[in-house]
C-alpha cells in the first residue's frame, strides 16, 4: 500500500502517515463524515477533486478527463500528505481517491485504461470507508446517478475486493455511522503507531 512511511531523509525522519479514504457512491455523506472526521483527528482532507472539476467542466465527464481527474487528485493528496508530515499527523483523511475514478470510468463507460487500474493499485489507501446508500439521495446539479445507487454501490464494493483494498462498510444513522468510523481509524493508528 502507498502510505508514507517512517523514512530517514538526510538525517530527518518523515512520519508515517496512514491513509483514510471515503469511497462509495454519490450521496452518501462522504464529505460530511470526512470534514468531521478531520476535525476530530486534527489532520488535513483532501477533498474530492473531480467534484470541482465537474461543476467546472459544464459538460459530462468523458474518458479524455480521466487523467486529468487523476493527476488534480494526486496533486492536492500530495499537499495535504506534506502538510500531515510537517505536522507530525499519523492520518490523512481522503474524500475520495483514484480508485473511485477506475470505479465511476466503468460505471460511465464499461471499462477503465489498464495504465490508470495499475496506478490505482499502486495508490491503494491504509484502508476504505465504504459508505452505504441507506441514506437519502439529494439532487444538487453535479450528482447525476440517483436512480442508479445500488449499481453504483454494488460497482464500488467490486472494486474494492478486485482490488484487494482493506475496506468496512459504514451504514446507518450517523451515531451508527460515527462509531463504526472511530473504531477502524483507532485500530488503524494502533497499528501504524
Amino acid at each position: 500500500m502507498a502510505s508514507v512511511g517512517a523514512v530517514s531523509d538526510g538525517g530527518r525522519v518523515t512520519p508515517r502517515v496512514a491513509r483514510l479514504v471515503l469511497t462509495g457512491s454519490e450521496c452518501t455523506g462522504k464529505t460530511t463524515l470526512g470534514g468531521f472526521l478531520a476535525r476530530h483527528y486534527g489532520t488535513p482532507l483532501v477533498h474530492e477533486f473531480a467534484r470541482e472539476y465537474a461543476a467546472g467542466r459544464g459538460a459530462p465527464i468523458d474518458t479524455d478527463d480521466h487523467w486529468p481527474l487523476v493527476r488534480g487528485q494526486v496533486r492536492a493528496e500530495s499537499r495535504a500528505l506534506a502538510r500531515a508530515q510537517a505536522e507530525g499527523r499519523p492520518l490523512l483523511v481522503l474524500d475520495t481517491d483514484v480508485l473511485s475514478t477506475v470505479a465511476y470510468a466503468h460505471h460511465y463507460t464499461g471499462h477503465c485504461a489498464p495504465d490508470l487500474e495499475a496506478f490505482a493499485r499502486e495508490r491503494l489507501a491504509d484502508h476504505y470507508l465504504l459508505l452505504d446508500i441507506d441514506v437519502p439521495w439529494v439532487a444538487d446539479g453535479v450528482r447525476d446517478r440517483g436512480d442508479r445507487r445500488e449499481d453504483v454501490h454494488a460497482l464500488f464494493t467490486e472494486t474494492l475486493r478486485r482490488f484487494g483494498a482493506p475496506y468496512t462498510l459504514v451504514s446507518g444513522s450517523w451515531d451508527e455511522r460515527l462509531p463504526t468510523a472511530f473504531a477502524v481509524i483507532d485500530r488503524l493508528l494502533a497499528r501504524s503507531a
